[in-house]
């Protein structure tokens, strides 16, 4: 069941500029995690603060529940949505402790009430041993989960999330990836997370919408929009690509690096794009689907990315990080099929 839906949502800022909300329809489903996912500027913080009440739309619906929050001629203003937000800069309030910066949107709850409904997110959030505290004592994890704790603590019926790792470092931020998951999952609230970071992306969601120009180019679970993307855009976006032209034979696919016998749901003689995710392809010095000369790599750590042309078809391999790949040698490419996605020829 659908907890929010947005319908033919609109937004620019100035006459006959570019919308940055361009008619975005959406649907989000009860206890889900939903990603916004896309680059700086695409528009999808501005979907987000339109959802909390911050920004009016220029047209179309926004309902929660059922309840309409924006549209034919009504706006309710955030504070009486039921939303949550937890900002980028997590906007804690310094001079209050851990305790009191939870409680800050508790005002209507008698003292008892509040105190016991703080001991509860605090628990939920890991940061029973806190309460006293203050902000500037704690790190940023912590700093997080404090956030994220004010926001979950009136029992909203969403709760919005918008860039919330883009301040941590990289050990932490994987951990909070995990940690936050774990958090909204437990507390049994519907997400909206906004991040331009695909990792971020793959590890906390259900479902993704790839944002881009202010439409939105692909809705669905991570792993079908890593290996079956819609559109060229959301194929180079989400990581890597090697995207191949082929055309449906009824033996399989032919393409410039051969026959593909892989089962797929197109007609005789249509046009198609294989899509062939670097870390699906290995290189062999003795034996492979296609051969190729390296033309150079790059170390990236835990691996290295190959670049290699095979005739006049560019190709790029991860490999392992310890392997040396001179510019030059000739090797052998072996295709992982079960893993490659068949598309119809993206635009």
């Amino acid at each position: 069941m659908s907890i929010l839906q947005l319908e033919n949502v609109r937004k620019s800022f100035c006459k006959g500029a570019i919308c940055v909300a361009n008619r975005v329809d959406l649907a989000i489903e009860a206890g889900e995690i939903f990603t916004i996912l896309g680059e700086s500027g695409c528009g999808k913080s501005t979907l987000l603060r339109m959802i909390a009440g911050f920004e009016e739309p220029d047209g179309g619906t926004v309902s929660l529940a059922g309840e309409v929050l924006s549209g034919a001629g009504l706006f309710l203003p955030p504070e009486k949505r039921r939303v949550g937000m937890v900002f980028q800069n997590y906007a804690l309030f310094p001079h209050m402790s851990v305790a009191q910066n939870v409680a800050f949107g508790l005002k209507g709850l008698s003292r008892s009430m509040q105190a016991r409904r703080v001991e509860e997110v605090l628990a939920l959030t890991g940061l029973q041993g806190y309460k006293a505290r203050y902000p500037h004592e704690l790190s940023g994890g912590q700093q997080q989960r404090i956030a994220l704790a004010r926001a979950l603590a009136p029992g909203v019926g969403l709760l919005l999330l918008d860039e919330p790792f883009s301040s941590l470092d990289l050990n932490l931020r994987i951990q909070m990836r995990k940690e936050l998951r774990r958090i909204i999952k437990a507390s049994g609230t519907s997400a909206i997370f906004v991040t331009h970071d695909q990792q971020d992306a793959f590890e906390i969601s259900d479902r993704i919408a790839v944002m881009n120009g202010g439409a939105i180019e692909q809705v669905g679970p991570p792993k079908a929009l890593y290996y079956t993307p819609a559109t060229r855009y959301v194929a180079n976006f989400l990581g890597k690509s090697n995207l191949i032209e082929g055309r449906v034979t009824p033996e399989g696919i032919e393409t410039p690096l051969g026959h593909f016998a892989l089962a797929n749901p197109y007609s005789n003689a249509q046009a198609v794009t294989l899509l062939i995710r670097p870390e699906i392809a290995h290189l062999s010095e003795k034996s492979g689907d296609v051969e190729a000369v390296v033309t150079g790599s790059v170390f990236q750590g835990e691996h290295q990315e190959v670049h290699l042309m095979a005739g006049q078809t560019p190709l790029v391999v991860y490999a392992h990080g310890a392997h040396t790949y001179e510019a030059g040698v000739k090797l052998w490419v072996h295709f992982d099929r079960h893993l490659i996605g068949v598309c119809e020829q993206l635009h």
